[in-house]
């Protein structure tokens, strides 16, 4: 038992994510679930939550850029897209933004465009220097996309792991 205590708080001390896994699955839900705790400072979370173009994965936007990624933060902002022919995707809307707790989005991205009923994606932030807690949560319910559950675990683990790596290195990989 002692082994197991100690390997999970040597596991919780590391800056990767302690938890990063599918919470809730059902055939019309998912719930995902990311933690870590870190070092980066807290007042520098809503910057690089507003830095996306600067972490999140090109590999997952329709430009294949990430500088075309942008994201408002402020009640109702557009975090939306750039596309080449010079239209704009939007992904997602702010609907919380708040420098001391964390960001909450109504954002059904990628296959889900168009195809939920709820999909809120939440990153939240707690305690002090060092060892900051850093959440992030996707909620995501209709018909039939329980089955979207690992696939969008693949990537959504990605792009919290490039956040992180990113507040902390100032670089994403």
């Amino acid at each position: 038992m002692i082994r197991i205590a100690l390997a999970a708080l040597a596991f919780a001390c590391l800056t990767t994510p302690a938890v990063a896994e599918v919470v809730e699955r059902s055939a019309d839900h998912f719930v995902l679930r990311y933690e870590s705790i870190t070092e980066g400072p807290m007042e520098d979370l809503p910057g690089v939550v507003g830095d996306m173009p600067l972490w999140w994965d090109p590999a997952h936007t329709y430009s294949g850029k990430a500088d075309n990624l942008s994201i408002s933060p402020v009640l109702g902002g557009c975090f939306c897209e750039r596309l080449d022919d010079g239209s704009v995707f939007e992904h997602g809307r702010v609907q919380e933004w708040d420098a001391e707790t964390g960001v909450l989005l109504h954002a059904a991205l990628g296959p889900l465009h168009g195809k939920t009923n709820q999909a809120d994606w939440s990153i939240g932030w707690t305690g002090a220097q060092p060892g900051v807690r850093v959440v992030m949560t996707y909620v995501v319910r209709g018909n039939g996309l329980g089955a979207y559950a690992d696939a969008v675990d693949g990537v959504m683990q990605t792009q919290f792991y490039r956040m992180i790596r990113y507040l902390e290195y100032g670089e994403p990989a």
